[in-house]
């Protein structure tokens, strides 16, 4: 399918390139942008993808451009800064900040670019590099649903959108996914380390969970893989999983709701980032379970 737009990408990192991959290969043009020069490399010559020097030649004249950016702040600095997306983009355009940002905060940027005709959208991705090597993302997509609309024939070759609400709804979407997939490999670890040292096969235990009403995302795709056989590698950093914890919690008051689970959630990827490094893979949890970290 060829599409009817040209695509902007900011941010083309572990889970950015992949997605690039999905757009050019379902034929949308894009041009993309990172200030890593060897996170643009591997795109040189590739059909349908153009290296943009900067936010602003990769904006002009898109349709859409997509951010998947650390957070919120950078996203917000990208947008408004000098030379930033805003003043490239053409009104009419759609912003997709694809990046895992504070719904708050992209509720204050919406206000931001109130009159430049530019419309926001906020879509947060879940599943891992695997799944955005293979498009098959779940994308949460908040905002007016005209825009939505718009870009959902480019999203489609990311994966599957959920429309979950108003502009922001996305962002809160997606922070509480990640609290419930940090605290469900949390839970799973602390069964794991007290059935090992009781004598249970790990690995038993992992088929029995995975048969049983304790099964989730952690016990299915992490006990075995990474955890068990200490491989830690799922390809996604602690540091990231404690800053998206971090927001979870402060969305917790914003709305005042107490969340000690959260809290405590929080608390123990904060700690795992202080004993092991913010880029120790985010299964490294159960070191400090252990009391190995």
């Amino acid at each position: 399918m060829s599409g009817t737009f040209s695509v902007g990408f900011i941010g083309v990192g572990m889970m950015g390139a992949p997605m690039v991959a999905c757009l050019a290969a379902a034929g949308w043009p894009v041009r993309i942008h990172d200030p890593r020069a060897e996170a643009l490399a591997p795109f040189a010559g590739r059909r349908g993808v153009t290296l943009a020097g900067s936010l602003a030649e990769a904006a002009a004249g898109a349709g859409l451009v997509i951010t998947m950016l650390p957070d919120g702040k950078i996203v917000r600095a990208a947008v408004l800064g000098p030379d930033g997306l805003a003043g490239a983009m053409a009104p009419g355009a759609v912003l997709a900040d694809m990046s895992t940002s504070y719904p708050l905060e992209t509720t204050a940027l919406a206000g931001d670019l109130a009159g430049t005709g530019i419309h926001l959208v906020d879509a947060p991705v879940s599943g891992g590099v695997r799944r955005a090597e293979r498009g098959q993302l779940t994308i949460m997509a908040g905002g007016e649903g005209p825009a939505i609309e718009r870009i959902e024939p480019a999203l489609a070759a990311l994966g599957t959108v959920y429309r979950t609400g108003a502009l922001g709804s996305g962002h809160a979407m997606k922070l509480l996914n990640n609290y419930l997939s940090a605290s469900g490999l949390a839970a799973a670890c602390e069964a794991v380390l007290i059935g090992r040292r009781f004598g249970l096969d790990p690995d038993l235990m992992a088929d029995v969970f995975n048969v049983s009403t304790g099964r989730n995302n952690a016990t299915e795709v992490k006990l075995k893989q990474q955890v068990n056989s200490s491989r830690y590698a799922a390809g996604f950093t602690m540091e990231l999983m404690s800053k998206d914890l971090r927001m979870a919690h402060a969305l917790a008051g914003d709305m005042a709701v107490e969340a000690a689970g959260l809290a405590a959630c929080a608390e123990l990827y904060a700690r795992a980032v202080a004993e092991l490094g913010g880029k120790a893979d985010h299964t490294e949890v159960m070191k400090v379970i252990a009391g190995d970290g």
